[in-house]
């Protein structure tokens, strides 16, 4: 896993002012001006490094993770996993290797080929650690406007938090992720079937009132809009989400 501490050459208790200003020191450093266009990817982690440990509450969740990870894992274990191409469970820790290793799209690739929302990584992880994918994964999918499949995994990853908390104060920070995917980029994403699914979905999560009256608004809309054909093959389709159904029952217990 990538040491964020590391990159910033700061120690793990560092305050928020030593990290704001080894950030700057090492931005400098790395301009294009200084360091030419060969910089751009140790940029591109000294921001993610700053982003996270900057944010009280991720730099609370990378703490615990990496706290959790330098502890099991003290040799080779990409190509360890690598070479069990066949074995599910070693594909599904490699996806959580290289995303904590900041190659998400090796990670992307590994989990599409595994089958994608399919794939029941929930199965092959401890639930922490199945957690923690999804949520990257999830965050990732939404940066390459897969919105489809990030609103899945974290419908999921809502569902499960409500069942048996793990996330704690960092829930919010997903539940806000859920609901400005669907607010901002969900509707273009999906055709309006599915996005009534989606919308379906959301209320069975448990949101409080205000949230929820505006999912029920969203509904109205588009329903308002449909042919009675069409509401009638709605009406006997239970509202039963076929994306959000894959990993409805696929949490651990």
């Amino acid at each position: 896993m990538t040491n964020y501490y590391e990159i910033l050459a700061i120690g793990q208790n560092a305050s928020t002012q030593q990290i704001k200003k080894a950030f700057r020191e090492r931005a400098k450093r790395l301009h294009p001006d200084l360091a030419g266009e060969n910089a751009a990817e140790e940029m591109r982690k000294l921001l993610v490094a700053y982003e996270t440990l900057s944010n009280r509450d991720r730099r609370f969740e990378y703490d615990r993770v990496y706290n959790r990870f330098i502890g099991k894992y003290r040799f080779d274990y990409r190509t360890f996993l690598m070479e069990r191409e066949g074995d599910p469970s070693s594909q599904a820790k490699l996806i959580f290797f290289e995303l904590l290793h900041l190659e998400e799209e090796r990670a992307l690739s590994i989990w599409q080929k595994q089958g994608g929302l399919q794939f029941p990584m929930e199965k092959h992880l401890d639930r922490e650690d199945w957690m923690d994918c999804a949520y990257i994964l999830a965050e990732e999918l939404a940066k390459r406007r897969r919105f489809y499949e990030a609103f899945v995994l974290l419908v999921s990853l809502v569902r499960e938090e409500r069942r048996l908390p793990y996330f704690r104060h960092f829930a919010r920070e997903v539940e806000t992720l859920l609901k400005e995917l669907v607010r901002l980029h969900l509707r273009p994403a999906v055709d309006a079937e599915t996005y009534l699914e989606c919308m379906e979905a959301l209320l069975e999560l448990g949101f409080p009132p205000q949230y929820e009256a505006r999912v029920l608004r969203s509904i109205a809309r588009h329903n308002s809009g449909e042919s009675p054909a069409r509401k009638k093959r709605q009406a006997h389709n239970n509202a039963t989400p076929r994306g959000c159904n894959e990993v409805k029952g696929g949490s651990p217990s």
